[in-house]
């Protein structure tokens, strides 16, 4: 890479051991209609042990037309790895993509020219599209998109509020905005990462927009629709919603249990509704997971 490189957009993958997907998730970033040298990509390696340190490797070496970079954050934890990311990108505006993501071929150049002409806007997200290993599962309803990151808000872009934010796996804000608010949590090292900067980010301006032409599609495996990886997903969103609203404010935190007290019990009469509409599964996990968040929020 050269010293005089000045990328336009910087591409940010925070991995941990997912040597089975960041191959194409590289692929599709190679793959591009932006030019070369208005991008570059970091890996952010956070002590893979599975081969992923090789391929990347192996990858930046048989692909030397792309500005790529692999970088090795020791500290455990998806938020040291996206704040080691934006602080070593060299352009002003962060795109942020999973490792088990495959960006559609217009993607950068899309938010490029969007961010060009927008310059009161600070953040923007677009669609995320499952790409299931198996089959999509019969619990899945849009109370539990999180569990697969299924977004999807439709076809006309609109500004992000309450729980409509740009997702970990296809959220992109500017390098300066992020500073300004201290970057990510690094207390929250697995869940909620892209809830609290976004509503860090809210509190200095609320330019932050859902553009639906921005897609990635999220591998799944079949793993990831396990009961027993429901269960930690369910149990550990809990955990993580705890600590984001304690480093906002301790003493939201009991109204929050309140919250989520009211919504388990809510969560029964919707349960009934899937019944009667003769899909009872999609009741069953829905109770399943408001009592195992519940449950990590107060542990």
């Amino acid at each position: 890479m050269s010293n005089n490189f000045k990328p336009q957009i910087s591409v940010v993958i925070c991995t941990y051991n997912r040597v089975r997907f960041i191959q194409a998730c590289l692929e599709h970033l190679f793959h591009q209609d932006l030019n070369k040298e208005d991008y570059e990509v970091l890996i952010i390696n956070n002590n893979c042990n599975d081969g992923t340190t090789e391929l990347v490797d192996n990858f930046i070496q048989n692909h030397p037309r792309l500005n790529i970079k692999q970088i090795i954050e020791t500290n455990q934890g998806l938020s040291f790895a996206r704040n080691r990311g934006f602080r070593e990108a060299q352009s002003k505006l962060i795109t942020y993509i999973d490792d088990d993501g495959e960006a559609f071929p217009n993607l950068l150049s899309s938010i490029l020219s969007y961010f060009k002409s927008h310059q009161n806007v600070v953040g923007a997200g677009g669609k995320v599209i499952p790409k299931y290993e198996t089959e999509k599962p019969k619990w899945l309803t849009h109370h539990l998109r999180m569990m697969v990151t299924d977004i999807d808000y439709g076809e006309t872009s609109f500004k992000c509020f309450g729980k409509k934010y740009p997702a970990g796996c296809n959220m992109t804000y500017r390098k300066e905005i992020l500073q300004q608010v201290g970057g990510f949590n690094e207390a929250l090292k697995w869940r909620v990462d892209d809830k609290y900067i976004f509503h860090e980010v809210s509190k200095i301006s609320d330019e932050i927009y859902y553009i639906p032409e921005w897609k990635v599609k999220h591998n799944i495996d079949a793993q990831r629709v396990t009961d027993e990886n429901f269960d930690k997903l369910s149990y550990k969103l809990g955990q993580e919603e705890k600590i984001r609203i304690q480093s906002i404010n301790k003493w939201h935190y009991p109204f929050k249990v309140f919250e989520y007290f009211a919504k388990f019990l809510i969560t029964f009469a919707l349960a009934i509704k899937h019944t009667l509409l003769g899909k009872p599964i999609i009741g069953k996990y829905l109770i399943r997971f408001r009592w195992l968040a519940l449950k990590g929020l107060i542990a």
